[in-house]
């Protein structure tokens, strides 16, 4: 009797079912954007009431000097060389009229000093042989200044003067932002645009100072908290993986 053999079918490897990614492909539309930006910019107001510039001023010569000198540079820091600055170099006129080897001296530790102190000393001159020593209240003036561009001019006109012209994007918002699913853009000026497009114009000041809070205590470069974070629900975490691990950090 021969016996009859059956041919087996090559078993079908079991398919594992993805998790869903963080990351959603699905384009979110600007009426989705701009109500899911409410929300955040409402929860950030709710956690950081207080929340201001924590470079230290008492006019906006001052705030204009230390947000030059802030490029790549901790506010701390600077912190630490603005007052003995001021002190020798009180006015625009004073400080334009400064030694540069002085100048580089006294802001050596900020890094950069030497463009540093051609831009500080450039910005002076054009403040007193402009705009009187004064320091203009208008973005199209600011930013033809010497070492002053968009975040400058938007940080010395919202904490100085109390004027929305645009969101202060650094390094650090510029990051957020993106993790956030706000922008998807590296360019600080492009960042800016996508902002200013979903946020209302009442919280442009305001924001970028929570939303630096909030990466200080949270939402942080390389280990954020996402378990514990209140924006959790809002937050499609790009460039982090499910487990909060960042992905490609640029």
């Amino acid at each position: 009797m021969t016996a009859r053999t059956t041919a087996l079918k090559p078993s079908t490897p079991k398919t594992s079912v993805k998790q869903p990614s963080p990351q959603s492909n699905r384009r979110e539309s600007i009426a989705c954007r701009t109500k899911r930006a409410d929300s955040i910019v409402a929860k950030l107001a709710h956690a950081y009431p207080g929340a201001a510039c924590s470079l230290n001023f008492t006019s906006p010569f001052e705030l204009l000097v230390a947000t030059i000198l802030s490029a790549q540079c901790t506010d701390k820091r600077v912190n630490l060389v603005t007052p003995s600055l001021f002190l020798c170099w009180p006015t625009p006129a004073a400080m334009a009229a400064s030694s540069p080897k002085e100048l580089e001296a006294a802001i050596h530790s900020t890094g950069f000093f030497r463009a540093k102190a051609k831009n500080v000393r450039g910005c002076c001159q054009a403040l007193v042989e402009r705009h009187g020593g004064e320091v203009p209240q208008r973005l199209e003036d600011l930013i033809r200044l010497p070492g002053v561009g968009r975040k400058t001019a938007n940080v010395v006109l919202g904490c100085a003067f109390g004027m929305a012209t645009g969101v202060v994007v650094d390094t650090h918002v510029g990051r957020i932002a993106r993790r956030l699913g706000l922008t998807q853009h590296e360019s600080a000026v492009s960042a800016e645009r996508d902002l200013m497009r979903v946020l209302p114009e009442s919280q442009w000041i305001a924001f970028s100072h929570r939303l630096i809070e909030h990466g200080r205590s949270v939402c942080q470069s390389r280990t954020p908290d996402c378990a514990g974070c209140f924006l959790a629900d809002l937050c499609p975490r790009k460039g982090l993986s499910l487990t909060g691990k960042t992905l490609a950090q640029k």
